[in-house]
């Protein structure tokens, strides 16, 4: 039976995303990964051949992380209270995962897929694929249509405003107490306000 490995996938990404959280993307590099861990570079390039590589792979987890709770809350079958779930997810996982919610408002997945390895390229391209799903199912039964109107309104209710709170937190992480509350309140607005002519 061969020797369990020392340094494992996760514990490089661990390191990896405390370096970032610390000085940005830039800190990131193989060297300092390595030092943080107490490792030969080599061992980091025999898991990730390229930087590019490994902060890709990092980012995918951390997207798909936060995912689930998203989806998960988008699952309840009365429109608002699905609403209002995946708002709080947004913000209450981003405040308990700062570190990872300061890797996600560094990039867009758009900017990523010209930029990152042709390995993950297909990876990026779905990235968004079930969200884009839940969104479009809410959309259909809170509003009874499903156009590019409702749409808007579904991802400025469910996406836009709480990510433009969260990527606030991220620069200010000793926000307002009622930072939540108001987003949540701005989302449910853009929901049900002239619900009836969207």
């Amino acid at each position: 039976m061969g020797r369990a490995a020392k340094y494992t996938d996760q514990s490089i990404l661990d390191a990896a995303l405390q370096l970032v959280s610390e000085g940005g993307v830039s800190a990131a590099t193989v060297t300092s990964i390595a030092r943080r861990l107490g490792a030969p570079s080599g061992s980091i390039y025999h898991r990730f051949p390229s930087r590019d590589l490994l902060l890709a792979t990092l980012w995918l987890k951390t997207v798909k992380e936060f995912q689930k709770g998203f989806l998960s809350a988008l699952q309840s079958p009365e429109p608002l209270t699905a609403a209002r779930g995946a708002v709080l997810h947004t913000v209450e996982w981003s405040a308990a995962h700062p570190s990872e919610a300061a890797l996600l408002a560094m990039y867009r997945r758009e900017d990523l897929i010209a930029l990152w390895p042709d390995s993950l390229g297909d990876e990026l391209a779905r990235l968004n694929d079930d969200v884009k799903l839940a969104l479009r199912r809410f959309t259909e039964t809170h509003f009874g249509v499903l156009d590019a109107s409702t749409i808007g309104r579904t991802r400025f209710a469910l996406v836009q405003i709480p990510y433009a709170a969260v990527r606030d937190a991220v620069r200010d992480p000793h926000g307002p107490a009622w930072l939540i509350d108001a987003v949540v309140a701005a989302s449910m607005a853009v929901l049900t306000n002239d619900r009836s002519d969207p």
